[in-house]
């Protein structure tokens, strides 16, 4: 395995999707007294929201609060996976809902990649929509065996996943030590800052408001307070603050904020890439316990994220934890032992950021038509297309609509809340661990972790 290269970013050097964002000044002080429609949060699920609403109902009046800047949480600092990825299994939703409302959910999402990518295209956006599916390699005898079985039970739920051999694997990403790998095309690749600062430019051009460096404090009553003790009425609220969604009075444990960290190569020359493979820009993972994830981006680098740092006691936030030297150093080297044709290149970016997972690992659309307010979130990472998804239903809910994506089965799913502290903090970095000795005993025994089992009840699967 390569070590560091010279001059390598050791630090956190902010997200690779913000070195060529346009900064905005703070908008704060053209607060208007209320809306119609108060959406908290600048994310994609609260600019989706309001894009759909417009698009719906041109002279609407909406506005979208945000407490930093437009993508500062985990719409400006993920990984770009365009995904019908669903972080609990089609059997689990099955259990709680049934056959039919389960393959409804995974035909939204499916189609969900598309309409990304056919709003990206059609508002001009130019965030690097490009469909090349998801390749999910297996690198030891203990993947593999999941992969087949993961591969062979998606067939009966018909999302398009197939197993590739090694060969095949190889053709299109030369992993070291591959033994084969799923795929499925639903899945696209993003430049993810550059989507949510085109979604804020249509909102403000459909004639929303936009309005950053705004904190808000609670809502009640169809008034949104903000900490600076100023009042906005709203006939309608949406709360899109995801893994901020426990600073609100009342939600502390509803969602907890877990850090996913990432690292970026600097640009990569054509010889090297035609060696490693991501012709069609497939975005890759493996089918590890610890998650991890990367894309070829649109400026021939490689982008490549993981979990592994802590859960923060009382879910906390704080720039401070977007730091975690221990983790950047395994990613790194991670992305070198799976890609040795990498010996010689440079790391540039490093950086983290909070994203939420409710406690039975399912995401949810919920909506209340006495007090108006409706919330979406608990993406658990699959949040780029889920987002769009939540957005869609969120504005349908809001204009009182009943139709087919107000009827999906995660709309007024109410997930379990999470433990009080201390359980909450020993539970949670007790899978984070859980995961990492998993790995390492398959990677010791050649078989599938005992302790993988532990890990599925512990993350609902």
């Amino acid at each position: 395995m390569s070590g560091p290269t010279t001059g390598e970013a050791s630090a956190p050097t902010g997200p690779l999707w913000w070195d060529d964002a346009v900064v905005r000044e703070p908008t704060a002080s053209d607060l208007p007294q209320g809306a119609d429609v108060v959406v908290v949060g600048g994310g994609f699920t609260g600019l989706w929201t309001a894009y759909y609403l417009l698009r719906a109902q041109p002279g609407r009046e909406v506005i979208v609060l945000e407490a930093e800047h437009v993508g500062f949480g985990a719409s400006g600092r993920n990984g770009g996976w365009v995904s019908a990825l669903w972080p609990v299994g089609a059997d689990t939703l099955d259990r709680r809902h049934g056959r039919t409302a389960t393959l409804a959910q995974l035909a939204a999402l499916r189609a969900t990649v598309d309409e990304v990518g056919r709003v990206d295209a059609e508002e001009g956006f130019g965030a690097g929509f490009v469909k090349g599916g998801a390749l999910m390699v297996a690198r030891t005898p203990a993947q593999e065996a999941r992969a087949r079985v993961s591969a062979a039970h998606s067939a009966g739920w018909a999302d398009g996943t197939v197993w590739l051999d090694a060969a095949a694997t190889r053709a299109r990403l030369d992993v070291a030590g591959a033994r084969g790998a799923t795929f499925t095309p639903h899945c696209a690749r993003v430049h993810p800052r550059r989507l949510v600062d085109g979604l804020a430019a249509a909102v403000r051009r459909l004639g929303g408001q936009v309005i950053e460096g705004v904190r808000v404090a609670r809502t009640s009553d169809r008034v949104v307070v903000l900490t600076d003790g100023r009042r906005l009425s709203a006939a309608n609220v949406v709360l899109a603050t995801e893994g901020w969604t426990g600073t609100l009075p009342g939600m502390a444990r509803r969602i907890v904020p877990v850090y996913s960290l990432m690292v970026a190569t600097e640009p990569i020359d054509d010889e090297r890439w035609a060696r490693i493979g991501l012709a069609d820009r497939e975005v890759f993972a493996d089918h590890g316990h610890v998650v991890v994830y990367g894309q070829r981006t649109d400026d021939g680098r490689i982008a490549f994220g993981g979990r592994g740092a802590p859960y923060h006691w009382g879910s906390q936030i704080s720039p401070e934890f977007d730091e975690e030297p221990t983790v950047f150093d395994a990613l790194r080297s991670t992305l070198r032992a799976l890609l040795p044709q990498l010996d010689g290149i440079a790391f540039t970016h490093a950086w983290g950021g909070p994203l939420g997972i409710a406690r039975d690992w399912q995401p949810s659309v919920t909506w209340d038509p006495a007090t108006r307010t409706g919330r979406a979130g608990g993406y658990v990472g699959d949040g780029v297309a889920a987002s769009n998804l939540a957005g869609r239903t969120l504005a349908e809910l809001v204009l009182g609509r009943d139709t087919a994506l107000t009827r999906l089965p995660w709309v007024g799913h109410r997930s379990p809340r999470w433990e009080p502290e201390p359980l909450r903090w020993l539970g949670v970095n007790a899978g984070l661990q859980l995961a990492q000795l998993a790995d390492r005993e398959e990677e010791t025994t050649g078989r599938p972790a005992r302790l993988g089992a532990v890990l599925d009840r512990l993350t609902a699967h």
